[in-house]
């Protein structure tokens, strides 16, 4: 298995190609066989300058919808080139209908897997658990997603850090977007709030890979056997907590899941989502689509969606949480209760009184609602 590490930056513009470059030109220079597996300069002279000395794999053409062509990364030459080192910009890319892959971190799973060490990029707004965050920070919804464990299983990762002002000024000076450009990137996404945000979220999702891979790396260390670490590896998941979820199928449901997702990564344990089904309910249409959402979405973080049939949420929700050993049980936010729902007790009461001791409930709060 190749070596991997990640250049991850808060935003385009701060760097993370151009240091992938110079890493590469480093390593060329140590006397290692080195190729670019695929480069987006994105019309930048400084990055498409550092490039240069650096042998590349040909891109392949691609005919996409409509007869149009694009050239993506060709896996397949890259492969049968074999570096000992290969650099593939912009991980969370989408490749088009017919390749290998659907995306190209699955792409650079295959190279790693080929004994290949790869330098890659990816700007934090990309992570699938930080979806909605992102949003509500910048007004931006990303489509372009990847699974959290791809950078938590990398080698290494590097902050390329800038402050808000120099990133701004790299901006106003051409050297990210196109003069005609800049303005609009300046009153939408590059405002300094936003790129304020995006850096405190960028630094802190390092800092928690960085101690999550210390704590397992500690434990290892602890121990003396490769039977003993692998044992410790595990161990250090195993702090006697788990997090079930409630959910619905309904789009709003996908924001409480990766809010559970990144509470189940601090707390280092396994999260379960819990749909508790109206008897006799048809899935089928809206609904249909929505499970599916679901389900797409506890596959690409790593959790459990679980279906049970049941007139009484809270009576269900209970019996799965003591089944699965869950410790916290996490709900979304409700709307404002009407007419004769006003004097029932709320779900999260109910669910305290149902649950076993020592379970917690805690409300997700919905950020992304204002009120009128």
């Amino acid at each position: 298995m190749g070596h991997y590490k990640i250049f991850l930056g808060m935003a385009a513009g701060v760097g993370k190609t151009y240091r992938m470059l110079q890493e590469g030109h480093a390593e060329a220079a140590a006397g290692r066989d080195v190729a670019i597996g695929y480069l987006e300069p994105h019309e930048r002279p400084e990055t498409s300058e550092q490039a240069r000395g650096l042998e590349a794999v040909p891109r392949r053409e691609v005919e996409i919808r409509g007869g149009a062509t694009v050239a993506e990364m060709d896996l397949p030459a890259l492969l049968a080139r074999d570096p000992e080192l290969a650099l593939i910009d912009e991980l969370a890319h989408t490749n088009p209908p017919g390749l290998e892959h659907a995306k190209r971190y699955e792409d650079i799973a295959a190279v790693l897997a080929a004994g290949i060490d790869v330098l890659s990029t990816v700007n934090v707004q990309h992570l699938e658990s930080l979806n909605d965050q992102i949003a509500e920070l910048t007004g931006v919804r990303v489509r372009e997603t990847v699974p959290d464990r791809v950078l938590a299983d990398a080698d290494e990762v590097v902050l390329i850090d800038l402050t808000p002002e120099t990133l701004i000024a790299r901006l106003r000076a051409g050297k990210i977007y196109p003069p005609a450009s800049v303005p609009a990137a300046l009153d939408n996404f590059f405002k300094i709030e936003n790129l304020a945000a995006l850096r405190e979220v960028s630094l802190r999702q390092v800092a928690e890979d960085v101690e999550s891979k210390r704590l397992v790396f500690a434990e290892a260390e602890q121990v003396g056997t490769r039977d003993e670490e692998r044992v410790a590896g595990d161990a250090a998941k195993a702090v006697g907590e788990r997090l079930l979820a409630l959910v619905r199928p309904q789009p709003s449901s996908q924001r409480l899941v990766r809010r559970a997702w990144r509470s189940a990564q601090r707390l280092g344990t396994g999260l379960d989502l819990l749909w508790v089904k109206p008897p006799g309910l048809v899935v089928e249409g809206e609904v249909e689509r929505q499970v599916t959402a679901l389900r797409r979405l506890a596959s690409v973080l790593g959790a459990t969606l679980l279906i049970e049939e049941h007139d009484d949420v809270v009576a269900a929700a209970a019996r799965v949480a003591r089944e699965r050993g869950s410790t916290y049980i996490m709900v979304g936010e409700a709307p404002p209760p009407k007419g004769l729902a006003r004097l029932r007790e709320p779900l999260p009461q109910r669910l305290m009184r149902a649950a076993s001791p020592g379970v917690d409930v805690r409300i997700v709060a919905n950020r992304g609602r204002r009120d009128p």
